[in-house]
């Protein structure tokens, strides 16, 4: 067993005071997501995981991509029948989560979401390439499958079956839009006293600002 004790690092690279952030977290997202775009040691800035509680009570977490923000919030893409939509289904809460390790900073987000209108999924899935098309109709998300082979097999098939068509969205796939009602923005520091603040809806719909201890 690897003993991994002296494993750390210095984080030195910038500072998250409060006379430098935003009064919406939106907009200090927006200015986040924006260097993290910008970096060049950050390859897909829009990676983030989102996290559910299954029936088990126990947290599962995975990787998504945020497709677009807005003032009411996050929206991603996903099978309805997945076991994260199953788990959206039981319950609408979820944490998303990024992490750009080359600015040292990482963004924890508590959610309440919601499925977009159709016309919305519609439209995105329209937008898609052909092949990410195909592989939303192709793939049962998270079932059994018995190889590899079955989802090639699927796949050549409905190639066969669309050659000149268009490609209608599946009404299991769609949109989500995640509503914030907490934002944590974590910046690293040296001595391990990082920058944490803190976003918290309040009932008239505005929001607290505070600071966390690290």
């Amino acid at each position: 067993m690897e003993n991994l004790h002296d494993k750390r690092k210095i984080y030195d690279k910038s500072q998250l005071l409060e006379n430098q952030i935003k009064e919406n977290p939106m907009e200090q997202f927006r200015d986040w997501f924006l260097d993290a775009e910008e970096h060049p040691a950050v390859s897909e800035a829009n990676a983030m995981a989102i996290s559910t509680v299954e029936n088990d009570g126990c947290p599962r977490t995975r990787m998504v991509l945020l497709k677009a923000y807005t003032w009411e919030g996050f929206i991603f893409y996903t099978n309805y029948e997945s076991r994260k939509g199953k788990a959206i289904e039981n319950s609408n809460y979820a944490c998303l989560h990024f992490f750009w390790p080359s600015l040292e900073r990482q963004i924890i987000i508590k959610a309440k979401l919601e499925k977009l209108s159709e016309n919305l999924s519609d439209g995105y899935f329209a937008s898609r390439p052909r092949g990410s098309q195909l592989g939303a109709v192709v793939s049962p998300q998270s079932e059994v499958i018995p190889n590899r082979e079955f989802l090639e097999k699927k796949l050549q098939n409905l190639e066969k079956e669309y050659e000149n068509k268009e490609i209608p969205r599946p009404e299991n796939w769609g949109g989500y839009l995640a509503k914030p009602y907490e934002i944590e923005f974590w910046q690293g520091r040296p001595n391990r006293l990082h920058d944490r603040i803190i976003y918290q809806l309040t009932e008239d719909f505005d929001w607290k600002i505070s600071r966390l201890a690290p």
